[in-house]
């Protein structure tokens, strides 16, 4: 039930704090219960104010239709009595007029010769009224180029722009987006983008803008190749329109982006967050709009073989993708056949259609907020990536796979498996079926023992008993690696006896010969660790465990004598190239142990070498990023990003998704520790992309999401910030992450929330960080967010809730022993009280305890750094005490009550002066600003001569300040012009 409205300031409270809440049904129906009440007063411009003020609510939601019959109520108002309307209420008359032309230009069923006549209408009546034409020719071109009349529209255009400003026009925020969204239909994309920037760089704003300007921006960037601005917009805009209900038409620019840029996910969880924009029918253009991109990304989610995945679609039951499309296809060319029925031409239509019929203008653009792949990411035919399996190209593909495990190429396993499916039926010799069986076992790793043994059998039947050796040997590393370390190595040492007189009889080569050597060398090393896992894959703590020294020096013979065997052929064959590489990996790896760290990087580093003169860079990743590691143990952070950048380059497209992930999340750790954040941001953006088409959003995706949002805040990009921020707040938990990484994570958003004004949701996640860190042994972190929550409290308007907050840093404060931040909790506590009816008192007694316990402090301070930094605060602190007592004193009913109070004052503000002169030049522009605030009080209660000296003493001051100090030329000009109002020009200084 609405409340009874008893004056006409009681009305316009109302309607002020109506106009705050959220657009939408709710917001609307106040204003109309409020133009009733201001029907009861009995006073015309009561009602006039009620009418613009549900004119103002209606355009600003889904109910645009509803704008005619306020409208026309007070044109009728006008006519008959223009002088009830103030010179407000006449000038949001005629300013309206456009939003009339602009509505039912939106509404199908208004027939188009009443649009033209309303722009007569509107042209007359400014004319009338002495305003430019420039809003007028504005509203003519939205006509031509709605209808699709280019030659109606380019002279409009031209007209617009060649017509004065004047308190009719549009904002420039929204003059530029309509200007540039002309270029942009044109396919003008860069002189759109111009023509926004002044919009997107801070320059031109309004309510709408600039959400606008950045979901239309969107794939004029995408289609330019600046897609890291695309996204920045993407992520920025949304977080604008998303609370807005009159904004379907930009909501849609970034269901439409999604659909085109590989997000489709991304554009269901935004649908999903609207339902009603499906069928809310107040404003039928921006719904064909809506509409049209549904089309579009059901079509894409159709087209990816996902035509049967349930998707949020209009209420009252279930939807597939496909059934979506075909609903919200018929719905917009429906309601595009209305408009180009009234219109008489097909451009409305025709826009529908090819908006509906798009191409996707890139395969993935990684936004960094969390989302899944609606379809499995495309398998692209990687380098010499096998053929398809064809009986008839049996040969082919045997010689296929041949050259690629012969030159230890990628996909060589893939390409013996390819020859595996293609042979099926097939009457094949021994060394095929030893060969296939023998890769079979390789891609099957730990089960796939029993498959070389057999390989091991062919191989002796096709006349190779050196191969056969090598053969078991990998099956002894496959029982190593699954525990069975001196069954292994037992195994293992007869077939390295046996190898070598092979090898003496010339019975076998270097080739088969190595190849056993190297399985006992693996098989060594797990003896190394006592058979725990390998080094490079196992925790901290279990590198540190010591070694088996026989194992270790075991190796190193061993390595010598694999090194010594291949002296010679490593330059023809790239196996023994290899085997060398690998041997002087494990002699980096016992260095490691060891140790040497320095030898254990040069090892490594040698390997990598090896390997990557051999035409094998895709088998140094993992020394690269051991390299890494030890680089960072020495210290030396430029070798540790050096070695990281070498394992991506070196890896190329045959990393997996998981190993890219973790590789960018360490450069992004490595370069966001150095302070360069924009380079950081690009890996945690990479990393959060690979992470999730790993499937391991939750993990390291959430990791790297937490890391994006913290570079982009320390860029100042904090609408982005916030967008990422929360997306990994989603999938951050204490219990896999850490309860740092989630204080952390709120901590930036409440800082990022602050920044963009959203005080009360700050504070919810100042408040919740602060739970966590209560229970911190180290209290330091729960004290600044309980005073951070203080913070976002008062500026939220709640009072009592940022009294608490900021009681309980205090007392963390004192806990602490840090008397400064104490201090400015107190005085934070007393601007509280002192906006509080009754609170005065108060707050005077907490400024009088801020100032007590910096007193205290200081004269008990030891270490001249904390006695500097004191003195500071308290000067601050009195400068803010004169303050607030003035503040106090602007409110008192009484005369002499105010002077007596301005006392006060000025002897606080003497005080601070004090105080800031103690410090030197360090306090210098804080001393002037209070010997100028008590001069200039000074003058106001009639003490001429004080206010003199104050003036003089500032000149003074800055006799020999340096002309390019802004501070001192501010000062010197402000005493000056005080000197002026004592009648006394100033001195020559």
């Amino acid at each position: 039930m609405t409340d009874v409205i008893g004056d006409f300031d009681a009305l316009r409270r109302a309607m002020a704090e109506n106009a705050e809440r959220p657009e939408g049904p709710a917001r609307n129906a106040r204003a109309e219960e409020l133009l009733v009440e201001a029907e009861k007063l009995g006073i015309p411009l009561a009602v006039i104010e009620a009418l613009g003020h549900q004119l103002n609510v209606y355009n600003y939601s889904s109910e645009k239709d509803r704008m005619f019959v306020p409208f026309a109520r007070l044109l009728r108002m006008w006519d008959e009595r223009p002088e009830d309307f103030d010179a407000y209420e006449a000038h949001s008359l005629h300013w309206v007029f456009k939003w009339m032309s602009a509505g039912m230009l939106g509404q199908p069923h208004i027939p188009l010769a009443s649009v033209e006549t309303w722009l007569g209408e509107m042209e007359d009546r400014y004319r009338i009224a002495g305003h430019s034409e420039r809003a007028v020719r504005s509203a003519e071109f939205s006509i031509a180029a709605h209808v699709g009349d280019r030659a109606r529209a380019e002279r409009a255009y031209a007209a617009w722009l060649a017509a004065d400003r004047d308190s009719m026009a549009d904002c420039h925020a929204c003059e530029l987006h309509g200007q540039g969204v002309w270029q942009a239909e044109l396919g003008r994309d860069a002189e759109a983008l111009e023509l926004w920037r002044p919009v997107l760089e801070g320059e031109f704003s309004c309510a709408h803008e600039p959400h606008q300007v950045l979901g239309s921006s969107l794939l004029p960037l995408v289609r330019l190749g600046r897609l890291d601005e695309a996204r920045a917009h993407h992520l920025r805009g949304f977080r604008l329109v998303r609370p807005m209900e009159s904004m379907r038409d930009a909501y849609a620019d970034h269901v439409e982006f999604c659909a085109l840029t590989g997000n489709e996910a991304r554009g269901l969880e935004l649908l999903a967050q609207r339902p009603a924009y499906f069928t809310d029918s107040g404003h039928p253009r921006s719904r064909l709009d809506f509409l049209a991109v549904v089309t579009l990304l059901m079509d894409r989610l159709t087209g990816l073989g996902l035509g049967e995945r349930q998707v949020p679609g209009p209420a009252g039951r279930t939807w597939t993708a496909r059934e979506l499309a075909g609903w919200a296809r018929a719905e917009a060319l429906e309601l595009a056949g209305r408009f180009d029925a009234r219109n008489g031409t097909a451009h409305v239509g025709d826009q529908a259609r090819t908006r509906m019929a798009q191409e996707p203008l890139v395969e993935r653009l990684p936004l960094g907020v969390r989302t899944v792949r609606a379809a499995p990411a495309p398998v692209a035919a990687p380098p010499e990536a096998p053929a398809v399996p064809d009986p008839a190209g049996l040969p082919a593909l045997l010689a296929e796979a041949r050259r690629l495990s012969d030159g230890l190429r990628p996909h060589a396993t893939e390409a013996w498996a390819a020859v595996a499916r293609a042979a099926e039926g097939v009457e094949l010799d021994a060394r095929d079926r030893a060969e296939i069986a023998d890769h079979e076992a390789m891609d099957r790793g730990p089960e796939g023992s029993a498959l070389f043994e057999r390989a091991a059998e062919l191989y002796l039947e096709a006349g190779d008993p050196g191969e056969a050796l090598a053969a078991r040997g990998r099956a002894a590393y496959i029982r190593a690696l699954t525990g069975e370390v001196d069954a292994a190595l037992a195994a293992t040492e007869e077939l390295y006896d046996r190898a070598l007189a092979l090898y003496a009889e010339d019975a076998t080569g270097v080739r088969q010969t190595a190849s056993v050597l190297m399985s006992r060398a693996r098989v060594l090393m797990r003896a190394v660790h006592g058979g725990a896992a390998v080094l490079g894959d196992a925790p901290e703590d279990e590198r540190a465990a010591d070694p088996d020294p026989e194992a270790a020096e075991a190796v190193v013979r061993l390595v010598r004598e694999i090194l010594a065997l291949v002296d010679g052929h490593t330059g023809d064959d790239v196996r023994m190239a290899a085997r060398a590489a690998e041997a002087h990996a494990m002699l980096a790896e016992l260095a490691e142990l060891s140790g040497d760290l320095e030898q254990a990087v040069t090892l490594f580093r040698q390997a990598t070498e090896e390997f990557t003169a051999a035409g094998l860079p895709w088998f140094t990743p993992e020394y690269d990023v051991r390299v890494a590691a030890l680089a960072h143990r020495l210290g030396r952070t430029d070798e540790t990003e050096e070695a990281l950048r070498d394992a991506l380059a070196h890896g190329g497209p045959y990393l997996e998704p998981v190993a890219r992930a973790q590789l960018h999340l360490q450069l992004a750790e490595v370069t966001g520790g150095r302070g360069a954040a924009e380079e950081a941001a690009g890996h945690a953006l990479d990393a959060a992309h690979w992470a999730d088409e790993a499937g391991e959003s939750g993990t390291l995706g959430a990791w790297a999401r937490h890391l994006l949002g913290g570079a982009l805040l320390r860029q100042g990009r904090c609408a982005e910030a916030a967008e990422v921020l929360e997306s990994a707040l989603a999938e951050l938990s204490v219990e896999r992450h850490g309860d740092g990484t989630v204080v952390q994570t709120r901590w930036w958003l409440g800082d990022c929330l602050s920044e963009l004004g959203e005080h009360r949701d700050a504070a919810e996640q100042r408040l919740l960080a602060a739970e966590i860190a209560r229970h911190w042994p180290e209290q330091q972190d729960h004290a600044t967010l309980a005073h951070l929550a203080g913070e976002s409290l008062g500026h939220a308007g709640l009072t009592v809730e940022a009294d608490r907050a900021y009681v309980q840093a205090a007392e963390l404060w004192r806990q602490l022993g840090n008397t400064r931040f104490l201090v400015r909790s107190l005085r934070a506590r007393a601007w509280l009280a002192a906006g509080e009816e009754g609170g005065a008192e108060d707050a005077r007694r907490l400024m009088t305890e801020a100032v007590r316990a910096c007193e205290e402090a200081r004269e008990n301070a030891a270490d001249p750094v904390e006695h500097t930094e004191l003195t500071a605060e308290l000067g601050h602190t009195h400068r803010q005490f004169g303050d607030l007592l003035f503040r106090l004193a602007t409110e008192a009913a009484e005369e002499g009550a105010v002077r007596a109070a301005l006392g006060g004052v000025l002897e606080q503000l003497e005080q601070a002066a004090t105080v800031f002169a103690a410090l030197g030049t360090d306090g210098l522009h804080s001393r002037t600003s209070a010997e100028l605030a008590a001069g200039r009080l000074e003058f106001d209660l009639g003490r001429q001569e004080d206010a003199l000296a104050r003036a003089r003493t500032v000149l003074a001051l800055y006799a020999d300040a340096d002309d390019t100090d802004e501070v001192a030329r501010a000062r010197r000009t402000e005493a000056a012009h005080l000197l002026d109002h004592l009648a006394e020009p100033p001195p020559d200084a």
